[in-house]
């Protein structure tokens, strides 16, 4: 599955603009293949161009649209094919539709607020980074060149950043090695079931970006659960489901310990309290909707909170990181004047 969205990697935007599309022009009366030959037509990316005049020419072979959309696993996730049978069983396609595509903008802005809070700070550390190998493979030997044709002596700090450069210089293809095979070994652990939650674990503990993380999840994890409940998709189905939305193998431990708990008879808010994962906020507002019978909008409720809490956490992200990092470049640029 990881190839096959390599291979078909489809921006979501992309799948966000198709869905709301599709949703629109069924409502308003057109048939799903003349909806979907005239988005393909429509449509810019060459990839998912084809992949739609084939889910076109699949409705036009009989097929239905979860059939043919579950033919392209690497572009059409689980939920989304599931909401569609969902919406093709139940009668209310464009209702599912209508919802499906607020979902996916919903999911679609909170990545790119996550990312934007991100795309800084890596930046700057690249560019740092960046900077650091400059001055030790390119100027520091050039100016130790000099110093050694003048004979002239030298502070201890400036031989022993000297001596720093020379080292960089003779083992940095060794390094260049070695970081690529710990990249590709931390991504291989990462696959494996243990490894993958070890690095999860530690992700949701990073000061400040572990929280975002949380909040992100937690925000994508109440806005389907609450769309899966509203579309009449039983419970169990539902968590199976959610388990491979939260893209955290930390979260789904808990969403299959809580499928086991409710298996056994548990309600849904005692079964996600057993876990001892999910906070009070959401297991309050899950207890409530039960009791009302109104689960569904009190977890779109949850779901507009914890969005609420990804944006606070990206402006203040956004305000305390910034000057820090503008420090430490300073700091680092006034060592290496220094020295």
């Amino acid at each position: 599955l990881s190839i096959e969205k390599a291979k078909n990697r489809i921006p979501l935007a992309n799948i966000v603009f198709f869905t709301r599309q599709l949703a629109t022009m069924f409502s308003a009366g057109l048939t799903l293949e003349r909806a979907i030959q005239s988005l393909s037509e429509e449509e810019k990316h060459g990839k998912f161009k084809r992949i739609l005049t084939t889910v076109g020419d699949n409705i036009r072979k009989g097929l239905n649209l979860s059939e043919s959309l579950s033919r392209h696993p690497g572009v059409f996730n689980t939920l989304f094919v599931a909401m569609i049978k969902a919406g093709e069983v139940s009668g209310n396609l464009n209702e599912i539709l209508e919802q499906l595509s607020s979902y996916l903008e919903n999911v679609d802005d909170t990545r790119r607020k996550v990312k934007s809070a991100m795309n800084y700070p890596i930046f700057m550390i690249l560019f740092l980074f960046a900077m650091l190998m400059v001055m030790l493979l390119v100027i520091i030997p050039k100016f130790s060149q000099v110093y050694a044709q003048l004979g002239a002596g030298l502070p201890t700090a400036t031989k022993k950043m000297i001596d720093l450069s020379n080292w960089f210089g003779n083992n940095i293809s060794t390094m260049i090695f070695f970081s690529l095979l710990t990249i590709t070994g931390i991504w291989l652990i990462s696959k494996t079931q243990r490894g993958g939650f070890a690095l999860d674990s530690f992700k949701l503990k990073i000061p400040v970006f572990g929280s975002l993380l949380e909040q992100s999840i937690l925000n994508k994890f109440c806005k389907t659960f609450g769309i899966l409940i509203g579309a009449g998709v039983p419970v169990l189905e539902t968590t199976a489901l959610l388990k491979k939305v939260v893209d955290n193998k930390v979260y789904e431990k808990s969403i299959e310990d809580a499928s086991d708990f409710i298996r056994d008879g548990y309600n849904i808010s005692t079964a996600l309290r057993r876990t001892e994962v999910f906070p009070s906020i959401l297991l309050q507002l899950t207890s409530t909707g039960e009791d009302t019978g109104e689960l569904d909008n009190l977890l779109d409720r949850a779901a507009d909170y914890y969005q609420k809490q990804v944006n606070a956490l990206v402006e203040r992200m956004t305000t305390l990181i910034e000057p820090l990092l503008i420090l430490l470049v300073g700091a680092v640029i006034a060592l290496m004047v220094v020295l």
